[in-house]
């Protein structure tokens, strides 16, 4: 079976692995072009291009797969199947028609909750006690089509959307296998989607980060560990941004503070702020224009006191 795979993101280096060590043919990996990051804007490859050049894989980098001339080159291939897995362009209609049996899609969550580009942070910010990946045979709408396969996975309350991307990147590429294999029995028994169990997790913004105080405790702490590492959850102090990395949530209340204000500093653990109701404590933040550190540190250096205050806004 010959397959042409899109993908971009670390997380679907796993699935492209597990096809490479089952000895699947690959007539393409197409993937994003190379973009500038970093404080020197240098070049960089996407992670799934790396490894595709490292395995001797044919790699193309269009910025719009669906050029014209694109679709044509890959018609050109006479694959039998797609694979889409993190990718970053929404295939379209006429593009999703060239294979010759159809195109697959690994997407990181029990569809059809939380289709979109988002799964995982949307997951962790409405503090969901159990995630998944499903395997869907693509049509024009997004991540609307039948299902092939699913796999389950608990959220443990110290995952964050890196490590919780980790586990879904690991369970995708092991239910893609499990799907392939029974494309290639014919033993698929598509089942469709039911609608009104649908929501949604759109592209995060920048703002989507920024941190209201009158939230609670549990809400703040959500946030947190869902927009790790981007946008990142962060809020203000003395007018600079704040990235808030790591927290955690206390089971205790001050009466004496506000949400958002200081109530204690705590050696060596960091700093803990009233919230609409309860208190976090902030473990390790970043600075503007620095580098990520200790929130004990970052009280020590900048001499915080209790009241200080966290602000959603930057004046």
């Amino acid at each position: 079976m010959k397959i042409v795979f899109f993908g971009s993101s670390e997380f679907a280096v796993d699935s492209l692995s597990a096809l490479l060590n089952k000895k699947y043919s690959f007539v393409a990996v197409i993937t994003q072009p190379d973009r500038r990051k970093g404080r020197n804007l240098k070049l960089a490859q996407t992670p799934v291009k790396a490894f595709a050049l490292q395995n001797n894989l044919p790699v193309l980098t269009p910025a719009n797969v669906n050029d014209r001339r694109v679709i044509s080159e890959l018609a050109g291939f006479g694959a039998d199947l797609f694979i889409v897995v993190s990718f970053g362009q929404i295939l379209s209609k006429q593009l999703l028609a060239v294979p010759e049996l159809y195109a697959v899609n690994v997407h990181f969550s029990l569809l059809p909750r939380w289709r979109g580009a988002a799964p995982v942070n949307y997951a962790l910010l409405h503090a969901d006690k159990n995630t998944g990946v499903t395997v869907i045979r693509m049509n024009e709408f997004m991540d609307r089509g039948d299902v092939i396969t699913t796999g389950n996975l608990d959220i443990k309350v110290q995952d964050d959307a890196v490590s919780l991307g980790r586990k879904l990147s690991a369970l995708g590429a092991q239910a893609l296998l499990e799907a392939l294999d029974l494309i290639e029995k014919n033993k698929v028994e598509f089942k469709i989607q039911d609608e009104a169990r649908a929501t949604l997790a759109p592209k995060l913004k920048k703002e989507d980060g920024l941190i209201s105080w009158d939230d609670s405790a549990q809400s703040v702490h959500n946030k947190v560990r869902a927009f790790v590492p981007w946008p990142c959850a962060y809020t203000f102090y003395k007018g600079k941004l704040v990235k808030v990395l790591k927290t955690k949530i206390i089971d205790a209340q001050n009466t004496e503070v506000i949400f958002g204000q200081v109530a204690a500093i705590e050696k060596q653990k960091g700093i803990l702020v009233a919230a609409g109701s309860g208190l976090i404590l902030i473990e390790s933040l970043q600075p503007e224009g620095k580098r990520a550190m200790s929130a004990y540190d970052f009280a020590l250096g900048q001499h915080l006191k209790i009241k200080d205050k966290f602000s959603a806004e930057k004046s």
